[in-house]
């Protein structure tokens, strides 16, 4: 009998819930879980940008703590078969609440399938669930992974936070990768938080922010008021305290002065806010290149200033709605518009070509780039750079010839996809350092940014014209933000429609542009800091965390074991 009531304890002591409805194998329990999970998914999105209320995640992370001790209800203590039954009904939660989380955060990509309605708005209810629910699987992995680790109290949630910061991580490397809105962006709404990316990046900062928010969840299910008092003192002492931590580095971080500019040079960074419905429609051609031509002539109060000062003219990602580099008359058109000692950096669209300047086809087809030019104050091409990361279903289908040979096309609708350049991934501007190149999502991918000695900045030329006056663009500037901080190199981020901006090494929007406004800003090259400890060792730093978790979660287990056998 005593034995019997201590394994009623203990289970409830490890689901940490209150039992009722959420708990237990019946249908109607699992439905109430998988629900509550959706929901504080889809809350957690709150926490980024851009309205960045981080605070929610105390609630929803340390929610989906407690829905995943319910799911130890599907099977009996002592039962054979209960640890495959567990990790089936905590993956069900996980991928719940992950659902919740991009559908929520991710709404935005279906609007790209309404530029060109009649095309593709069919597809847009599949873009926007079947992505969701994808990528949802890795939150489904994680607490699986999760409930095999399972112990009562901090043990529980050390167990999670490692396993999510793994599956974070194979997120954004698996086939092609998406890491976008990571839930270490849960930590980046306060600057001097955000900090803590220079030494264990993005991936890190996903431990760390399952940790602190679900650490409330480590003081539920004790047994006794005195010991419920205890923990529930220490676990929100300790998460208090790693906050403090995070934002004391921080604060020592962002208190040195900012390093002084990099060159004499000056950035006119150029924002024509073209709807991405009007950009391919062949009778806007000659205005929007004459919208480019006369906002590069202007300063920040729209004055038609000339280039007085201005050394570099920096357009955003496919600006012209044609091969400027394969189009003469656009290239002396720049070459009259520039000074001889101005240069201009653009996205375009490049064609391949052979050594004497034709057209190289394959298959009946062009070979299309899409790419940054350089070209100097005579409209001559003087460096590329090709997108190597392409956006599928965007720029490419993954069975191109097979999936157009049954009707379907990628948004851009370009016949046979856009092709992936093969590097390096490095530019070089004269009158500036050598820099690092990122062409639109290629800004949300850390692990591909691995500068040497001389490259001292970074270049994202972007065109979030597709997702409107959504949540998207403005999620893209906090993911370059934290780029930034993670390399200690300044970022200039342009984009067609907004947000374009000039970021410091340690991640502070020095200029910038709202989004839905044509104009420019101009500025100098903010300075670059000396490379961080994320900049040296990558993820390495999640390994890291991810070790003292697994040393923490042994140590919590044999106390546990250790209080068993006083019982």
């Amino acid at each position: 009998m005593k034995s019997k009531r201590l394994s009623v304890r203990r289970s409830m002591a490890e689901q940490g819930l209150p039992l009722g409805l959420v708990s237990g194998a019946g249908w109607r329990s699992a439905m109430l879980r998988w629900l509550i999970a959706l929901v504080l998914g889809a809350l957690s999105v709150a926490g980024l940008s851009p309205l960045a209320l981080w605070p929610v995640f105390f609630v929803t992370l340390t929610g989906l703590v407690l829905l995943l001790d319910a799911a130890a209800g599907t099977a009996r203590v002592g039962d054979a078969r209960s640890w495959p039954l567990r990790c089936r009904a905590a993956a069900a939660v996980g991928w719940w609440f992950g659902f919740g989380y991009f559908l929520a955060g991710l709404y935005w990509i279906g609007l790209a399938f309404l530029v060109e309605a009649e095309k593709f708005a069919w597809l847009m209810p599949f873009a926007v669930t079947v992505l969701p629910a994808g990528l949802a699987l890795f939150f489904a992995l994680g607490a699986a992974a999760a409930r095999l680790a399972w112990t009562p109290g901090l043990g529980r949630v050390l167990a999670l936070a490692a396993a999510l910061g793994v599956t974070e991580w194979l997120r954004g490397n698996v086939l092609t990768g998406f890491p976008w809105n990571a839930l270490g962006y849960a930590l980046t709404g306060n600057d001097y938080i955000m900090q803590v990316a220079s030494l264990v990046g993005v991936t890190g900062l996903s431990f760390l922010a399952v940790l602190v928010f679900a650490l409330p969840a480590a003081a539920l299910g004790q047994d006794g008021l005195w010991c419920q008092l205890r923990v529930t003192v220490g676990a929100i002492g300790a998460s208090v305290i790693l906050l403090g931590a995070f934002h004391a580095f921080g604060a020592w971080r962002l208190s040195s002065d900012e390093p002084a500019p990099q060159g004499s040079g000056r950035l006119r960074l150029v924002q024509p806010n073209i709807p991405q419905a009007e950009k391919w429609v062949g009778d806007n051609r000659q205005r929007i290149f004459e919208t480019y031509l006369d906002l590069s002539r202007r300063d920040p109060h729209g004055q038609m200033s000339g280039f007085n000062g201005v050394t570099h003219v920096v357009w955003p990602e496919s600006s012209l709605p044609f091969l400027m580099l394969q189009t003469p008359s656009a290239l002396r058109a720049i070459g009259d518009l520039l000074p001889d000692d101005v240069v201009l950096i653009t996205g375009s669209l490049r064609a391949k070509t052979a050594a004497d300047g034709s057209l190289v086809e394959t298959d009946g087809l062009y070979t299309i780039y899409n790419d940054i030019a350089v070209l100097d104050g005579t409209g001559r091409p003087v460096a590329t750079f090709d997108k190597m990361h392409l956006v599928p279903f965007g720029e490419y289908l993954p069975a191109q010839q097979a999936l157009e040979s049954i009707g379907l096309e990628q948004l851009t609708r370009l016949k046979g996809g856009f092709a992936a350049g093969i590097g390096p991934r490095a530019l070089t501007v004269p009158g500036l350092p050598p820099v690092i190149p990122l062409v639109c999502y290629e800004a949300i991918f850390p692990e591909e940014i691995r500068p040497t000695a001389d490259e001292s900045w970074l270049l994202n030329l972007t065109n979030d014209a597709w997702f409107g006056m959504s949540s998207g663009p403005y999620q893209h500037l906090q993911q370059a933000r934290l780029r930034a901080v993670e390399q200690g190199l300044p970022v200039v981020r342009v984009a067609n429609t907004g947000i374009s901006a000039v970021i410091s090494a340690r991640g502070r929007v020095l200029e910038r542009l709202p989004l839905g406004a044509a104009g420019v800003i101009e500025s100098a090259l903010p300075g670059r800091l000396p490379t961080t400890i994320y900049g040296r060792v990558g993820d390495l730093g999640l390994l890291t965390l991810c070790l003292c978790a697994i040393a923490g979660m042994r140590r919590a287990l044999i106390r546990d074991r250790q209080v068993t056998r006083t019982r």
